[in-house]
């Protein structure tokens, strides 16, 4: 065998161990939240999107990943399937990614947006994308030559978007309490005000728009912007909707871990969907009206039967491995348990949404292989050590490093702070 067949052959090994793989019906591989799912016309394949800044294309034949598509530098947020095959990611750094499946690299980059994008839709022929952004407002992308358009309008977050069944219209929803429908000849925009922030909206065959409340609640509105029902669908903020392909079910998951599946024309909750205890941060009906998938804040995808309520596989709701569990009674570790949805200990495990922390002290900030680091923290001298990870946390991650990702949290114990260095001194050491 020659040395290339033999590279060849290796590196295929490898790559093959890196590939998420998936488990009784669930969907494996993510390092975080998944944030994101989409779902391929012909059903057969996933688009999933996570915290931990990689989107990744399943088969749902075989439950397995595809393609791992690794280019936003923070969570990719909504991610959709277009009609030449390609497919879209969009994220928190503000750009749009489209992909061709099977190259490691975007073919297009749009970039304009001064916020994360938390959402994206597809007109209904398939040239234009939407997408809404933390930064107000909303864009129209044109696919063939990335071209974009803005509207202005939203006073804070705009949270959710979609094309109605026409094409002729874009609705937006945002934290400001209203939905606006927006008149895409001229731009010009009906307003609707909501009693809550709305977080999410989907929109029927019929052209019904279903919005979703950070008071729990479903509000419809007829096509013209005027209020035609609503339905108490959860006790906590709703967070992500979906309607089937029938226009028959709505799924409205909210972050206390629960889906309502909700009967639109008979405005009722037909039945709730239990999961492990978790936000549910994204869902998507199959074409079949009846299959329901899930994106859960453990990094799993869930397959459920919408129509009986029951979670499909034997181990669906399953606890996951305690990544911990080998530290039980350290109180160090368990200061850290608040760590680990983003952070590993070992370079073994799948990457989450941060860097991982194998061979910490001793690192400089910022210099880890593969993972991608704000602009800001590359120019800082900061080493780290029990001493410097002590006082990140006394001070806090925006003082101590301004421009990080990491949410803003302080330990305020001087000796919870001391057991936890002296936690990652044992647990990180190579």
């Amino acid at each position: 065998m020659s040395v290339t067949v033999r590279l060849i052959a290796a590196l295929l090994a490898i790559s093959l161990l890196l590939v998420p793989q998936a488990v009784s019906a669930q969907l494996i591989g993510h390092g975080g939240p998944v944030r994101a799912i989409a779902v391929s016309s012909d059903g057969e394949t996933v688009l999933s999107g996570s915290f931990d800044t990689a989107a990744i294309r399943w088969s749902l034949p075989t439950e397995s990943a595809e393609q791992v598509l690794r280019f936003h530098s923070d969570a990719v947020n909504a991610a959709t399937f277009l009609k030449d095959a390609r497919m879209a990611t969009a994220g928190a750094d503000g750009r749009i990614a489209i992909w061709t499946q099977g190259r490691q690299q975007p073919d297009k980059v749009f970039e304009g947006h001064a916020g994360p994008i938390v959402a994206m839709a597809v007109s209904p022929d398939g040239s234009t994308i939407a997408s809404a952004s933390w930064d107000r407002t909303v864009r129209l992308w044109s696919l063939s030559d990335g071209i974009s358009r803005v509207l202005e309008g939203h006073s804070q977050n705009v949270n959710g978007v979609a094309f109605t069944p026409d094409g002729q219209s874009l609705v937006s929803v945002g934290y400001d309490l209203t939905a606006r429908v927006w008149r895409l000849a001229d731009g010009t925009s009906r307003i609707v005000t909501s009693p809550a922030p709305l977080n999410a909206v989907a929109i029927a065959p019929d052209g019904e728009i279903v919005t979703g409340a950070a008071d729990g609640r479903l509000r419809m509105l007829t096509s013209g912007g005027k209020e035609s029902g609503d339905v108490a669908a959860s006790t906590t903020p709703i967070v992500a909707l979906a309607i089937s392909r029938d226009g028959a079910l709505i799924a409205a998951a909210g972050v206390g871990g629960t889906v309502a599946i909700v009967d639109r024309k008979a405005r009722s909750t037909l039945r709730t969907l239990v999961g492990p205890n978790m936000p549910v941060w994204s869902v998507a009906f199959l074409p079949d009206g009846a299959t329901l998938l899930t994106g859960g804040a453990d990094g799993k995808i869930r397959r459920w039967n919408a129509l009986s309520g029951d979670a499909v596989g034997s181990n669906l709701l399953g606890t996951p491995a305690d990544p911990l569990a080998a530290y039980a009674g350290d109180h160090g570790a368990e200061i850290f348990r608040a760590c680990v949805a983003c952070h590993t200990l070992s370079e073994t495990e799948v990457q989450r949404a941060g860097p991982t922390l194998a061979g910490l002290y001793g690192r400089k900030i910022a210099s880890l292989p593969g993972y991608r680091f704000s602009d800001a923290l590359k120019t800082m001298d900061i080493v780290w050590t029990p001493e410097t990870v002590s006082k990140l946390f006394e001070i806090g991650p925006n003082a101590y490093t301004p421009g990080t990702k990491m949410p803003e949290q302080h330990i305020g114990s001087a000796e919870d702070r001391r057991a936890l260095t002296d936690f990652l001194a044992r647990a990180t050491s190579k």
